[in-house]
């Protein structure tokens, strides 16, 4: 909406939704827009302005180059395309006050100006694009614009829908509905007899079809007929004369099986006697292999047990000896020198000389200290 200021004579715009405070001065800008089908002015008083897209409905009164006056409801899509930021074009969209109906009337303009110089048959059939082109102009390659832009206020009109076209004569309408069916009967006959031509033409094709084929049909029957008594006359002649020739093939071919069935039946028997054969030696070799397998389990169980025992008796021997103490075991130790000196001491006897078989005395190395003696 714009605010306009009479003291500073300053008007400014704000786009919503917002909340605004009027200074003392200000007063809303108030738009007197166009409004009702066809467009009349000073319909609608509005203070906020809708930048859209919204759409506007008109009707409009065109006569073709062959003075038939048509009825045009009429539907426009359009939008302000504005910059919010630049307050030149924010200005710009109430610089026109009645921008519905001037955009109506321009519209129309152009709708008017066309369908004038054109026929009323030519119009009835393209009236959507001849409207289109008229409203959007063409570009460079004779293709209708996407839209219509008023640059004085931003204003674009993106599409245009043909709602309705009517006749405003009574005799025009009678006419044009009149041409309607006619053109709807000559259509009808159009296609039916089209369709008549066409069945014709396919059952012609198809007749042609029919005797083309029967005759190719015949012709590939001779053909097999004349395969059939060449190979009759072949099958005779063999008949007649080949049946030694049957026999002796037969032969042949008898003596041939066997002998193949002889050479296959060695073959298999060379097979099965290798196949013993290697059985019987994987046997062993499993069996050998087996039987290294028990003893080398059976000498590491030994060693296993031996080195246990060992262990067992070290242990017995050290804990006999910490239970005994190496006191006590100095005294065992020296006990029997000791008693065997007293009991020498005793009898009176200085030295003595002891040998049994297993113990030969060495006299050639002991005489000398035993004459000394």
């Amino acid at each position: 909406m714009q605010i306009y200021d009479y003291k500073a004579k300053k008007p400014r715009v704000r786009f919503g939704p917002e909340l605004i405070m009027l200074d003392p001065d200000e007063q809303f800008t108030i738009l007197s827009l166009s409004g009702n089908t066809p467009k009349q002015p000073k319909v609608l008083n509005v203070i906020a302005l809708l930048l859209g897209p919204r759409f506007s409905t008109d009707v409009v009164v065109v006569e073709t180059a062959d003075h038939a006056r048509l009825s045009l409801k009429l539907s426009y899509n359009w939008h302000f395309d504005v910059d919010r930021t630049k307050e030149d074009q924010a200005a710009s969209l109430f610089s026109v006050p009645d921008f519905i109906g001037d955009m109506c009337k321009a519209i129309a303009s152009r709708v008017r100006g066309s369908v004038a110089q054109q026929a009323f048959d030519n119009f009835h059939k393209h009236s959507a694009e001849l409207i289109r082109q008229a409203v959007f102009g063409l570009d460079t390659e004779g293709v209708a614009r996407n839209q219509l832009y008023f640059a004085s206020n931003h204003l674009a009109v993106t599409n245009i829908d043909i709602q309705s076209v009517e006749p405003v004569d009574a005799r025009t309408r009678d006419a044009l509905q009149k041409s309607v069916q006619l053109a709807i009967e000559i259509t009808t006959k159009s296609q039916e007899a089209e369709a008549r031509h066409e069945a014709e033409r396919r059952e012609q094709e198809a007749r042609g079809k029919l005797e083309s084929q029967k005759i190719k049909d015949e012709a590939e029957a001779e053909k097999y007929r004349k395969n059939l008594l060449s190979l009759q006359a072949q099958s005779a002649a063999v008949e007649s004369t080949g049946q030694a020739t049957a026999e002796a093939k037969a032969r042949a071919e008898a003596a041939l099986i066997e002998g193949n069935a002889a050479v296959k039946q060695a073959e298999l028997a060379a097979e099965a006697e290798r196949i013993k054969a290697s059985s019987d030696l994987q046997q062993t070799v499993d069996r050998q292999t087996a039987e290294v397998v028990h003893l080398k389990a059976l000498n590491k169980l030994e060693v296993d047990r031996a080195e246990e025992l060992a262990k067992i008796e070290a242990e017995k021997f050290n804990k006999i000896v910490k239970a005994i103490g190496a006191d006590t075991l100095t005294a065992i130790a020296q006990a029997g020198p000791d008693v065997q000196t007293q009991m020498l001491a005793g009898l009176g006897i200085e030295g003595f000389l002891v040998s049994d078989g297993s113990s030969p005395l060495a006299v050639f190395t002991q005489h000398q200290s035993l004459i000394s003696s």
